[in-house]
């Protein structure tokens, strides 16, 4: 009986390499083989390797657009983080949170720009279309009222007190609110 290892050893001795001209043969055959197909060879574009094709454009751009918002909502955050009384990022935070319909997390930003800046009427308007948004239109317009009494000439809170109040039902009290900005003369006509 002959043991493993020799048994190896014979097998190595019996292994013949290929003589010099068969390698020659092989390697050449590689080489052109390769080489006839360069010239064919063209690089796949990246739609046509990720099927991109087959894709919905309106799908494609929604996905950017949720893309961004997720960096841009990021980049508002670290803003806030840096400075916290950055009313700009702040509302521009509120605003792509509310797009999303994300109204409590708004409301979270609105209440401390509102701790950082306090009565600061954009964050007070703000705060308050997260209310309304919430159904929560009695706070929304007690706040629309605290910025009208430091701003009483301010359109942007008269009409989103005119609209709270129709939208808790209360039409005829905010048809008024919004008849008034209509005669006023920087009021522009609206066509139906």
């Amino acid at each position: 009986m002959s043991s493993p290892t020799t048994t190896f050893a014979a097998r190595l001795y019996a292994f013949h390499p290929p003589s010099g001209l068969t390698l020659l043969a092989l390697f050449a055959t590689l080489v052109l083989g390769g080489c006839a197909s360069l010239d064919q060879v063209r690089e796949t574009p990246r739609p046509e390797l990720l099927g991109a094709k087959d894709i919905d454009p309106a799908m494609r751009e929604r996905i950017a657009h949720a893309l961004l918002r997720v960096s841009d909502e990021e980049s508002l955050r670290e803003a806030l983080k840096r400075k916290p009384d950055n009313v700009d990022a702040a509302i521009s935070l509120t605003q792509a949170l509310m797009a999303q319909n994300r109204a409590g997390e708004a409301l979270e930003v609105t209440d401390k720009i509102l701790l950082a800046v306090p009565g600061d009427l954009r964050a007070l308007n703000a705060k308050g279309v997260a209310l309304d948004s919430q159904g929560r239109h009695d706070e929304a317009q007690a706040l629309y009222r605290e910025a009208l009494a430091a701003a009483p000439g301010n359109q942007m809170l008269r009409n989103n007190l005119g609209l709270s109040l129709a939208l808790a039902g209360n039409a005829d009290t905010g048809s008024d609110s919004l008849q008034q900005l209509s005669h006023e003369p920087r009021a522009l006509p609206r066509s139906p």
